[in-house]
């Protein structure tokens, strides 16, 4: 048997899987989804791109402040899923497009905003990626990034990604706020200051929303029940698995 490669990887955990992505309520609500949308508001961008869109609900929320917007994705199935949607809720301004988000097929300075939420950490080229985004942006553009914020302790970020890992075998990695600073700064991206939060996810629907195997769900209830004092606390973990991590959005600014 021929293993599949990373892309090809996140497209087959996220395709047979993208009705469930469109309908998820951590999804489709949040924090750092009201600022997006209230950024957008104020920018009013003529064209916008989600970049990683996965069930669409960043392009959801731009599209009342935006004259067009693209939502990008791996996964045929997830834009899909996203163009029906936008249709049953009458936003004719969003348009699909498939591929890789480290070779993007448009030309420079293309997008008055870029946006990414919850994709970054499946990005097989993390810097690739950012420098694709720094390019198709207009010189007086602006970027949002959002998505799970690694801890800066390197015993419960190595708990962090190993139960990630288990319940999405296409999680690439989870990045710091320093990480995600100093990356960006390398794509030509002048960083805003993060808002972070914590955000709860509710364990049988975090593990159901991806199908997870029951022999890899059983490992990570094993990581938990052995899971130091340390980790447990940064977790919050909760008697029936439930948990918090850290997420961040930032807006950055070609430098």
């Amino acid at each position: 048997m021929i293993s599949p490669d990373q892309q090809q990887l996140v497209a087959s955990q996220f395709g047979p899987r993208a009705d469930a992505y469109v309908t998820s309520a951590v999804h489709a609500q949040g924090e750092d989804l009201q600022r997006i949308a209230g950024w957008a508001a104020a920018q009013k961008p003529m064209r916008a791109l989600d970049l990683g869109c996965g069930g669409g609900h960043v392009a959801f929320a731009l599209a009342p402040h935006a004259g067009d917007v693209v939502a990008y994705d791996l996964s045929p199935d997830m834009l899909a899923a996203v163009a029906k949607t936008a249709a049953g809720k009458g936003l004719a301004n969003i348009t699909v497009q498939q591929g890789r988000v480290e070779s993007l097929p448009f030309p420079d300075a293309s997008f008055d905003m870029v946006v990414s939420r919850y994709s970054a950490h499946h990005w097989r080229g993390f810097d690739a990626a950012l420098t694709e985004a720094r390019r198709v942006l207009k010189p007086d553009g602006v970027a949002v990034f959002a998505d799970i914020v690694a801890p800066a302790d390197k015993l419960c970020d190595t708990w962090m990604q190993s139960i990630e890992l288990l319940r999405d075998p296409s999680h690439q990695r989870d990045y710091s706020e320093a990480e995600w600073h100093d990356a960006l700064q390398r794509a030509g991206f002048k960083p805003g200051k993060p808002f972070t939060h914590r955000l709860r996810l509710e364990f049988s629907s975090w593990l159901a929303r991806m199908a997870t195997p029951p022999v890899q769900a059983d490992a990570i209830r094993a990581l938990f029940a052995q899971a130091p004092a340390e980790v447990r606390a940064y977790l919050e973990l909760e008697s029936d698995g439930s948990f918090c991590l850290g997420s961040m959005v930032m807006e950055a600014w070609p430098a």
